[in-house]
């Protein structure tokens, strides 16, 4: 099952960013200690003795850390300059805002998902089944959210929409900041006007397995509104003798006559091949784990740079000349 990385904190990431100005200084501040550094070792060989061989190792470590610090410099002067610098700062207030807000969209998602998973660890038959249940015996926010807006086309339907982009663009953000990894080998770096075209295809191709993936993790996050959609049925209500019977509308759940609701194919399919809804399952305990990790790491990290993943060690020379002013 694929991951998606990153949901929920591309929002808080960005309510810590570090100030541009004071960053500059800050780098200003490493280069002529770096310099200085370096003057102290080529101090050592002005009467023409040969450096040792830790020295040189030192130097050349020093020249190295020295030229990623230039490029540092070039690239927070232009960050410096940038109109949407500037924008954002103005507007730090409204981020501070939507990041909270959106932080709070991401809990709600997980809690959904977690009441889910663990309606299902109660109330399945187990293993055997695939964990699958086929009715609601804890509450779920989202699942009773979109029941509400179902008799009001089409609110049910923007809201799913809404959360899928909401997958999309949190998985995006996430791989922007991480790179594509192999397990702990970063492939490929995702940056501004300077991603490979090798790159492009692995994002497309993680991008289609983040929609895939949305699609059956719908059925978690709002399980009877999916099992049945927006069929309804009639429900007879006893009355004295002599009177005529009256009915009310009920939304379909799992106390509705089989004739007269419809599970969903899709759901049918997952409760009819065992073995994949089992993956499914497990699959989303590991979503849970994986995202209250990542929010824990996401709130203790230190501030990012302005300019996170443009300028690294192992960048060549010739990829700043890539770089567009």
């Amino acid at each position: 099952m694929p991951l998606v990385p990153g949901v929920g904190e591309p929002e808080l990431y960005e309510l810590v960013t570090r100030s541009v100005v004071y960053e500059r200084l800050e780098n200003t501040e490493d280069i002529e200690e770096v310099e200085h550094q370096m003057e102290k070792i080529k101090a050592k060989c002005v009467d023409g003795r040969p450096l040792s061989s830790r020295d040189r190792r030192n130097l050349q470590e020093f020249e190295d850390k020295l030229q990623v610090l230039q490029r540092r410099g070039r690239h927070l002067e232009i960050a410096e300059s940038h109109c949407c610098t500037k924008v954002g700062s103005a507007l730090r207030p409204l981020k501070i805002l939507l990041g909270i807000f959106f932080i709070l969209v991401a809990l709600l998602f997980v809690v959904a998902l977690f009441i889910s998973n663990l309606d299902k660890a109660l109330h399945s038959a187990g293993i055997s089944s695939g964990f699958m249940v086929f009715g609601t015996n804890l509450t779920n926010p989202l699942n009773e959210l979109l029941l509400t807006l179902q008799p009001v086309f089409p609110l049910d339907y923007v809201l799913i929409t809404v959360i899928t982009m909401y997958f999309v663009f949190t998985s995006m953000a996430g791989i922007r900041n991480m790179g594509i990894w192999f397990f702990w080998i970063r492939l490929y770096k995702i940056r501004p006007k300077r991603t490979r075209p090798q790159a492009l295809l692995f994002l497309c191709m993680i991008l289609l397995l983040i929609v895939l993936h949305t699609s059956f993790m719908i059925y978690s996050l709002a399980p009877q509104y999916v099992m049945y959609g927006s069929q309804n049925y009639l429900l007879q209500s006893p009355m004295p003798l002599g009177s005529n019977t009256t009915g009310t509308t009920k939304n379909c759940d799992a106390n509705a006559p089989q004739d007269e609701c419809t599970v969903t194919r899709s759901y049918l399919f997952l409760h009819k091949f065992w073995f994949f809804s089992t993956i499914y399952y497990f699959g989303n305990w590991v979503f849970i784990g994986v995202f209250l990790i990542g929010l824990v790491v996401s709130c203790c990290k230190g501030k990012k740079s302005v300019i996170e993943g443009e300028v690294e060690a192992d960048d060549s020379d010739m990829s700043e000349d890539e770089y567009v002013h």
